[in-house]
């Protein structure tokens, strides 16, 4: 390890990483019965501080609303363990007629960055994913979520070993700073990066060296055609960018409303909750305020349209969830509202058309959001399909985007961990889950049929026998 790094301790380092590859030695011998005790006494203990933890994520970073990060932090335990409870990550799987025998294989050491606007969901995505996969984890906190990141891990770690899980299997950086992160993820002893968080952080996991899985930010364009129920349109918008103030990267960002019934939507949208802020001083005020000199204010992100609105002097009623401003092109630089936001602040623009609302999303999209996600309003079925010819690897349709893309309300794996794939320079472009965190070892027979696989069955359930014992 460089002990020149300011303020990275190696044998902190050192202590986290033998622990852990300890574990992972020890983990990987487990049966799915003995895993699957582990993983229902974790998932127990997960979803009885949910509300707990959401609160103390809010309070220590200012981010986000405490029934959504209660509700995320669901999604990321019971929710994601019941999705893939048919899954057997910790066995084998026999094909008699290919001829094929595959034994699951953990990564080993899985080091996970854990980003402030969302750091218990993660959290408890990464410890019970690691979990059903025999996989050993090693949190890393964003500074600024570290005390609730910290305490949530340890508490998870502790009823993981009482249930029967080796000592070292979830470990947490106590004291994150960026030198640590450079270190850590280059060590040879990583077996893998799960890297949610900025642009940045994500392009350190995969120049490492070391085998990553990474996440993009997203720029959710929602086009709404003339076809589709307007009260439902408006309240799905509202419940979407509302959703923990908008901070995931799945909640929507533009609206591409046809003119028919832009004024219509308007009206809807306003009775849902919504404010359009339509006076010229009020939107530059805004403006300023959220984009200094065209960058995040780092005090707004995470809060709600309501104590936005008081910081620039627009009056609101008690009803106000998100506030809206008209744009009338889609530009990074000139304007602002057409980028992601991490506050709840949409912009709207009036479409003529699928072609041009292609085009405006299409554009959104290479500006920020590559491989993400988009979302529809359609009764169209040919409007659909063209629609998901976009450069993004999930359409949400007639829904909250945030609850369709991230498998809370569709068929889709629950995660908050999306990968972008191809488009957006990811290795993944499913919802990120435990299926990511294992590879199989092939037994692959000759396909001659004359010459048969033997009691290969026997063998495989006297193998399991043992690991049981």
């Amino acid at each position: 390890m460089k002990q020149e790094s300011k303020g990275v301790d190696p044998k902190e380092i050192q202590c986290l990483f033998d622990n852990a590859e300890k574990a992972a030695a020890e983990f990987a011998g487990y049966s799915p019965a003995h895993v699957k005790k582990i993983v229902d006494a974790v998932t127990a203990a997960a979803v009885e501080k949910a509300y707990e933890y959401a609160e103390w994520a809010v309070r220590e970073t200012g981010f986000g609303v405490v029934e959504h990060k209660t509700l995320k932090n669901y999604s990321a335990s019971s929710v994601l363990v019941d999705f893939h409870k048919d899954q057997d990550y910790c066995g084998y799987q026999i094909d008699h007629e290919k001829k094929i025998v595959k034994f699951a294989r953990p990564a080993g050491v899985v080091l996970s960055l854990i980003p402030s606007t969302n750091p218990i969901a993660s959290t408890y995505f990464s410890v019970l994913s690691c979990l059903m996969t025999r996989n050993a984890v090693i949190m890393c906190p964003h500074p600024s979520s570290k005390e609730c990141s910290i305490d949530s891990s340890d508490y998870l770690a502790e009823v993981a070993e009482q249930a029967g899980a080796p000592k070292g299997a979830i470990q947490v950086v106590r004291n994150p700073s960026i030198p640590l992160l450079g270190e850590m993820i280059k060590s040879e002893q990583v077996n893998l990066i799960l890297a949610t968080g900025g642009p940045a952080v994500v392009r350190a996991a995969y120049s490492s060296g070391n085998p990553a899985i990474g996440v993009g930010p997203g720029n959710v364009a929602h086009y709404v055609d003339e076809t589709f129920d307007l009260e439902k349109v408006s309240e799905d918008l509202v419940v979407s960018s509302s959703f923990d103030n908008n901070l995931p990267c799945t909640c929507d960002s533009v609206v591409l409303a046809e003119k028919k019934i832009a004024g219509d939507l308007t009206d809807a949208l306003k009775e849902m909750g919504t404010y359009f802020v339509e006076d010229e001083a009020e939107v530059e005020r805004l403006r300023n305020f959220l984009f200094p000199e065209g960058n995040y204010n780092p005090h707004a992100i995470g809060k709600s349209a309501q104590w936005i609105a008081e910081q620039v002097g627009i009056e609101l009623t008690e009803f106000t969830l998100v506030l809206c401003v008209a744009i009338f092109k889609i530009d990074y630089k000139s304007e602002e509202f057409s980028r992601e936001k991490l506050f709840p602040v949409i912009g709207f623009m009036e479409i003529d058309g699928f072609e041009q609302a292609y085009a405006a999303a299409e554009a959104m999209i290479q500006m920020g959001g590559k491989g993400h996600s988009a979302a529809i309003h359609s009764n169209n079925p040919d409007t659909i399909v063209a629609w998901s010819s976009l450069p993004v690897y999930r359409i949400a349709v007639n829904g909250p985007s945030i609850l369709i893309s991230t498998g809370a309300s569709s068929g889709l794996a629950p995660t908050f961990t999306l990968g972008t794939g191809f488009f957006g320079r990811s290795s993944v472009c499913e919802n990120v889950g435990p299926d990511h965190l294992v590879h199989w070892t092939s037994i692959a027979y000759n396909s001659d049929m004359a010459l048969e696989m033997g009691d290969i069955d026997e063998a495989l359930e006297r193998w399991d026998s043992k690991r049981d014992d």
